[in-house]
């Protein structure tokens, strides 16, 4: 294994286990909580903003990668956009529409320099937006959002040699932020922690495979998109079907996602996330064999 590797796992991890009480203590101070409702699981008063050190860790990863990844600067400042609409989302709500216009403009930060033909730029356009609502969507219950980015973090390690480096970087730092909100949740991601990480690993997603992207027909194009995008997009999908379905808007917040009705039938939040975090294993694997086969 390369010690580069190691050594950028180590200070993931440990950057996220320990910049993680900075975000709580500022998340206490400036009253950035959480507030029990109807629809949340939680009972009492929770800080939100645990995504603040995985933002400041991406930044780090960022300068110290640019001279060997120059694409790494566009997905840096994305995610900065993306991370302060998020917070500040957290702090007072914003528009929807607004929010997906900051989603729509950081995709597009990504995705200028991979000059990548129109219909494929627009279909990975989409993809990256909505990523990064699918994985707010998906922060229902505590560990769930956190490891389903784990476990995709790794599935990039199997897509090219370059993301490797990356994929551990990402897949240590939100484990060292999970220790804080798993199985008793001290703080959430919030907003701006879910979006991030929705946006960071469908940017370099996108970023590593362009190669393959020009080569590969639409029809493969979004197979290999749905099953990386594996739980959160298949909840979303689900979710959106639903609500248009009974005459509502698919913004409509409900408790009727995946990880709600695993609730109610295991009665346990650690067994609705082991099964979510299965199939989106599955779904991963998938993935990975697919795309072996179109480079």
């Amino acid at each position: 294994m390369n010690i580069q590797w190691i050594l950028t796992g180590l200070f993931s991890f440990f950057w996220g286990g320990f910049v993680t009480p900075i975000a709580i203590r500022l998340a206490r101070n400036y009253q950035i909580m959480d507030l029990p409702d109807h629809r949340k699981i939680h009972k009492v008063r929770t800080p939100r903003g645990a995504g603040l050190g995985l933002w400041l860790g991406c930044l780090l990863l960022s300068l110290y990668f640019v001279s060997d990844f120059a694409a790494i600067k566009y997905i840096a400042t994305g995610a900065t956009l993306v991370f302060f609409c998020g917070y500040m989302d957290d702090m007072k709500s914003m528009s929807p529409f607004l929010r997906l216009g900051l989603h729509l403009c950081a995709a597009t930060l990504v995705l200028w320099p991979l000059r990548l033909p129109v219909l494929t730029g627009v279909v990975c356009l989409f993809w990256i937006t909505g990523m990064t609502s699918a994985y707010n969507l998906v922060d229902g219950v505590n560990g769930l959002c956190i490891s389903i980015f784990i476990a995709s973090g790794v599935a990039l390690c199997f897509i090219d040699e370059d993301a490797v480096v990356f994929g551990i970087a990402e897949a240590a730092m939100a484990l060292g932020v999970l220790c804080w909100n798993f199985p008793m949740a001290r703080t959430f991601l919030g907003d701006g922690g879910s979006t991030l990480l929705g946006f960071l690993f469908a940017s370099c997603f996108t970023t590593f495979c362009a190669p393959v992207f020009v080569r590969v027909g639409l029809h493969e194009l979004i197979l290999l998109f749905l099953l990386f995008g594996g739980v959160p997009v298949l909840d979303t999908l689900i979710a959106f079907s639903r609500r248009i379905l009974m005459g509502k808007s698919p913004f409509y917040p409900d408790r009727g996602h995946l990880h709600h009705h695993l609730l109610e039938l295991t009665r346990s939040p650690m067994g609705a996330v082991t099964c979510l975090l299965l199939l989106h294993g599955l779904l991963l694997a998938a993935g990975v064999a697919v795309y072996a086969r179109c480079v």
